[in-house]
């Protein structure tokens, strides 16, 4: 699962995060889940580009929200989560789960009650009760499989082709990719504004983007990591970290290793 935000600054105490993959039947539609938990209240917080929708579940008062795909990052003088838990959806897992697109959460924030009604509040509270993490990706896992609707406002050849922009052994341009499907690249555009709300190539950058921070994650990763995810050179991925993420790659490189030596 992506990393959906980071602090803007050492803490006082540790963040704690236990993630998981979602099982192989839920994966077309959740990329998986995490329990958080902040050490100190209202701190500045850096979100970074994602092409999934997350779903967060805030047990501090925050209530339950959805986050939107979004290709820069959004900075926060204070951040509204503290402790609970994130998923990842894909488009055709919020198309599934809500039967919306997309597009419709793109760029913004939703509550989740306005996509889900009362099943907002029946999993909010369930998860707020369970007694461990394992009890609340087991929660999920059975709370997902019983309401996700996979024929909902599918798009099937946009959800194969945002799959195929995931992959870094996946098409090298997104004509090429058109070619693939069979269809004309104008007529893919179109598909992805109507399901997604970004455009292929922005998608196939966000996750260039987000397979430089996974690598990134690992306590052996080293700056020059990134350079197999995809980028032509250093001042490639120096232009794209800097217009996606408002950092400099070593500076960027230095808070992930800082939230993945805090994360459990």
């Amino acid at each position: 699962m992506a990393i959906h935000s980071l602090p803007t600054r050492p803490q006082a105490e540790p963040y704690r995060m236990t993630a998981r993959l979602s099982p192989p039947c839920l994966r077309p539609y959740v990329l998986g889940w995490a329990g958080f938990r902040t050490g100190e209240a209202d701190l500045p917080s850096r979100m970074l580009p994602l092409n999934a929708a997350t779903l967060i579940v805030d047990f501090t008062g925050m209530g339950s929200i959805v986050t939107g795909p979004r290709a820069a990052v959004t900075s926060s003088a204070r951040s509204p989560w503290r402790h609970g838990v994130a998923l990842g959806l894909t488009p055709a897992g919020m198309s599934a789960l809500t039967g919306a697109p997309l597009r419709e959460v793109t760029g913004t924030t939703v509550r989740l009650e306005d996509l889900l009604g009362t099943r907002a509040e029946e999993l909010t509270g369930r998860l707020a009760a369970a007694a461990s993490w394992a009890e609340r990706f087991g929660l999920l896992e059975e709370r997902l499989t019983a309401w996700l609707r996979p024929g909902a406002g599918r798009d099937e050849l946009v959800m194969r082709a945002w799959s195929r922009l995931q992959d870094p052994a996946g098409p090298a341009t997104i004509a090429a990719l058109a070619g693939e499907l069979g269809v004309s690249r104008r007529y893919l555009e179109l598909g992805f504004r109507r399901v997604v709300g970004l455009s292929p190539k922005t998608v196939a950058r966000i996750a260039r983007f987000q397979r430089t921070v996974d690598a990134w994650r690992r306590p052996s990763a080293r700056l020059d990591a990134a350079i197999a995810c995809g980028f032509a050179d250093q001042s490639h991925l120096t232009r794209e970290v800097r217009a996606m993420a408002e950092m400099t790659p070593k500076q960027l490189f230095a808070f992930v290793q800082y939230t993945d030596r805090l994360a459990e």
